[in-house]
């Protein structure tokens, strides 16, 4: 009968390790949704050193002192470290624990005797009690509660260091993207700067028509309040720029001035390559940190499902005590006061109040929980790959045609001016269109800016990134086993 029950565990035990490993969900994508791409992405595996494809050596520079000193990056391997610590606790509990202990004491008593004349009387006695030995303890883990322990602290680890991936993927994004709007703004800043002085010398014409009775007090008010209202654009794009090199400094660790000097000066907005490989839907689960965790999750929780359930069975620890005691301190050289003991002990459940089959439910409903987050962050990562895939692709589209109608405002601006020193064209048709030229050069640079930021987001979508490692940092050893 005794067999045949440990029988029915074993089974019972393999069951429920094959039932943890198919808890990690999967996945049916296996192309993009979206087809209309312009011919500028491939099918080949995404350059994990993505920034490299701009071109831009302050860019690449800028993120490799991010990996090495950004504070969000320092904090994220911190808790890699707690969460390896954790796992050195959790797996202590393998082994034999020994601890060795001394104790003196002195101990009086009275004790009965009898005196010479027969009767009963009382006497104080004391003693000395000195010893010294060594206690043990080791659980064996028959039904593979602390192994299952182990091995969810072991993927708590793992889920740590995807997360510290996952701030690294965050931190390049927003690095790259803050670097790309600063210089955007440079850009803007000097197309508006440009515009100011080419409206500078139209007030100065229109000036001089005035006084030669060729124009009126009108045109040239017109001409100056356009001057000022783009003159008005000036402070906020410095203020931007001032506060993308804020944010950069702060990226990088440092306080937010520290990087003026340094990229204050105009730059070209990185331009992107002429063709970007994504992969495919499958590569990229494999690859962004999110999904990874949320997959780890999921091998946590169902090793605590398997822990909690081996809660209904017993617990089998072996005990010993060894050790020397004397009534003098010199006496315990001596073999005459050895003591030991050694022997199993077994602990089973009786009666708990429903505390294990709650704890059951508990890290059941967790397990669930965790395959949810996972099923989410694939839809997340599928979603925001695709709206990038988008978003780049129609930008191009939208920057071609903003870069003909820049063209055709310059010739518009132009033809305007030649009419009107001509007379054949009032001043209003000037105006109009040197303010469509400094619109349509703006929305120009504006849109050259989304095209990178885009490509950034399509980047950071992908997941890569993650690979590189501060200079002169240990590479992450391998989890192993339990």
């Amino acid at each position: 009968m005794k067999l045949s029950r440990l029988i029915m565990l074993v089974v019972l035990l393999s069951g429920l390790g094959a039932a943890a490993r198919s808890q990690t969900p999967a996945t049916s994508s296996t192309a993009w949704a979206t087809t209309s791409t312009r011919g500028t992405v491939s099918q080949q595996p995404p350059t994990p050193e993505w920034w490299t494809s701009f071109q831009d050596a302050e860019l690449t520079q800028l993120v490799q002192r991010a990996v090495a000193s950004n504070l969000d990056l320092k904090l994220a391997a911190a808790r890699v470290e707690e969460a390896r610590a954790v796992r050195g606790i959790e797996k202590s509990a393998l082994y034999p624990s020994v601890a060795a202990g001394t104790s003196v004491t002195r101990q009086r008593e009275r004790v009965p005797v009898v005196t010479s004349t027969g009767s009963s009387a009382f006497r104080a006695l004391e003693l000395n009690d000195f010893r010294i030995g060594f206690d043990s303890s080791w659980e064996l883990d028959v039904f593979g509660r602390i192994r299952n322990e182990v091995k969810a602290a072991t993927n708590d680890f793992r889920a740590a260091e995807e997360d510290r991936r996952d701030v690294q993927v965050i931190l390049l994004g927003d690095l790259a993207t803050t670097y790309a709007d600063l210089r955007g703004f440079q850009l803007r800043l000097q197309i508006a700067e440009r515009n100011i002085q080419s409206q500078k010398d139209t007030v100065a014409l229109t000036q001089a028509r005035a006084k030669a009775g060729l124009a009126t007090d009108l045109d040239v008010e017109r001409a100056i309040a356009q001057q000022e209202t783009t003159s008005a654009v000036v402070p906020s794009l410095q203020a931007a720029i001032a506060s993308s090199i804020y944010r950069l400094s702060v990226l990088l660790g440092a306080e937010p001035g520290a990087l003026r000097t340094e990229l204050e000066a105009s730059a070209p907005v990185p331009p992107v390559p002429p063709e970007v490989p994504i992969g495919l839907p499958s590569d990229l689960l494999k690859r962004r940190p999110d999904v990874r965790r949320a997959e780890v999750e999921i091998a946590a929780a169902a090793a605590r499902v398997k822990g909690a359930k081996a809660e209904y069975f017993p617990r089998f620890t072996l005990l010993g005590t060894a050790g020397r005691q004397a009534t003098q301190l010199h006496d315990l050289s001596l073999s005459l006061g050895n003591f030991f003991s050694v022997g199993p002990a077994i602990t089973l459940p009786v009666f708990t109040g429903g505390r294990i089959r709650s704890n059951i439910a508990l890290q059941n409903a967790r397990l669930t929980q965790a395959q949810l987050r996972y099923r989410s962050a694939v839809l997340g990562a599928l979603r925001e790959t695709e709206d990038a895939l988008v978003n780049y692709s129609f930008e191009q589209e939208r920057r071609d045609h903003l870069q003909d109608a820049v063209v055709r405002s310059q010739t518009a601006v132009q033809l305007s001016r030649e009419r009107y020193r001509s007379g054949l064209a009032d001043f209003l048709t000037v105006l109009d269109a040197e303010r469509q030229l400094y619109n349509s050069e703006d929305l120009l640079a504006q849109s050259q800016i989304a095209v990178t930021t885009n490509l950034i987001a399509l980047y950071k979508a992908l997941g890569g990134g993650w690979e590189l490692a501060a200079p002169g940092a240990p590479v992450q050893p391998g989890v192993p086993k339990p």
